[in-house]
């Protein structure tokens, strides 16, 4: 399992431009000009984790392989996207197919690239786009009130337990807030990811910044970070120029590069991170001669579910789990010296995985 995430933000933040940088290609056309990006351009992309080089070393295996993450680079939305404008229709479509939106905000000056509404205030922008969103979740909603109002009438049990979840975002809606502000009970989640409203989907706010503001950030960024924290949406500060110098470098390249303007990492892997604590994921591993592999699972998920990403039948047929932690593996140089140590585990059906387990699977066929 891996996740998609929509890239948006009003046209001239960036978006094309880190979209390119993030998945090495020239696909989305970066120009000067609102809409250059007129179908969601898609890219995958590894999920860089050191851990898995590491293990695979141990192992010896001979092939390695990362989880991967989807980005989708989604036309610039505008004021009125909510009523067609700009393309807006087909863009709030492509919203609602991805798992959680990263929203590219422009947090620098320059007199060369324009901005749609002539001034930067990124705050704004986010409001704007947020906005729209929940306009159109407010006319979604009412349509599906109107569809399944002769269902409640007749009783019909999803139909009233799903305008419950209805009208609650409905009331939040009304009230200015996203519907991801709704409290649901767990066993309602589902049904209410269900519904695919667009401001329930998780957001993580990405500033922007000029080049020499990469590592610390400035002003603008600063007011959306404290926006987010209102908000409970994560953040993170990349320059989309420097990601795309980053991604015509070899590594060695690209980490002197990196250190030279006092980073410590790429903004890719800052981005990932941080849309992984914001999905709620995390990563377990399958180590062998042949292959080193990573999965990525949703945090709380129990063995038999974990087994489940990697084929069905290891779900359906689950015995049981062997178990190492990744810390006690690199410990104990391997399985071998794992088990001597006394930190290699059997786990069964209620175990649920830990971020870094390496596990192994057995199942009835």
């Amino acid at each position: 399992m891996g996740f998609r995430m929509g890239i948006v933000g009003l046209p001239n933040v960036g978006k094309s431009t880190l979209f390119n940088a993030l998945t090495k290609t020239a696909a989305a056309q970066a120009a000067n000009f609102p809409f250059c990006t007129i179908e969601p351009n898609v890219g995958e992309v590894a999920v860089p984790d050191p851990r898995l080089e590491k293990l695979a070393a141990i192992a010896g295996s001979k092939q390695i392989i990362p989880t991967r993450i989807t980005f989708v680079d989604i036309a610039g939305l505008v004021e009125g996207a909510s009523k067609g404008e700009g393309l807006g229709n087909q863009f709030l479509a492509n919203i609602r197919e991805v798992d959680a939106i990263a929203h590219v905000l422009r947090c620098f000056e320059d007199g060369d690239i324009t901005h749609v509404e002539g001034r930067i205030d990124p705050v704004a922008d986010a409001e704007t786009i947020e906005t729209e969103l929940m306009i159109a979740d407010l006319e979604s909603i009412e349509r599906r009130l109107q569809n399944i109002a002769r269902k409640i009438k007749g009783g019909d049990k999803d139909a009233v337990a799903q305008e419950k979840l209805l009208k609650q975002a409905q009331a939040a809606l009304s009230d200015g807030r996203p519907a991801r502000t709704v409290t649901v009970a767990d066993d309602d989640r589902r049904a209410r990811d269900m519904l695919q409203l667009l401001t329930a989907k998780p957001v993580l706010f990405v500033c922007n910044v000029e080049e020499d503001k990469a590592a610390t950030g400035n002003s603008q960024s600063d007011r959306v970070a404290e926006m987010a924290a209102k908000q409970g949406a994560g953040c993170v500060v990349i320059s989309a120029r420097i990601e795309e110098e980053i991604s015509q470098l070899s590594p060695d390249e690209a980490q002197m590069f990196l250190e030279e303007l006092g980073l410590h990492e790429a903004g890719l892997d800052r981005l990932i991170r941080a849309g992984y604590d914001l999905l709620g994921l995390q990563t377990y591993f399958t180590i062998g001669p042949k292959e080193a592999r990573a999965w990525t699972i949703l945090k709380g998920t129990l063995a038999p579910q974990a087994a489940g990403v990697i084929h069905g039948d290891f779900e359906r047929g689950f015995i049981r789990a062997e178990t190492v932690g990744y810390d006690d593996y690199i410990a104990g140089n391997g399985e071998a010296g794992a088990r001597e140590a006394g930190k290699f585990r059997v786990e069964g059906k209620s175990y649920e995985v830990q971020d870094g387990d390496v596990l192994h699977f057995l199942f009835n066929a």
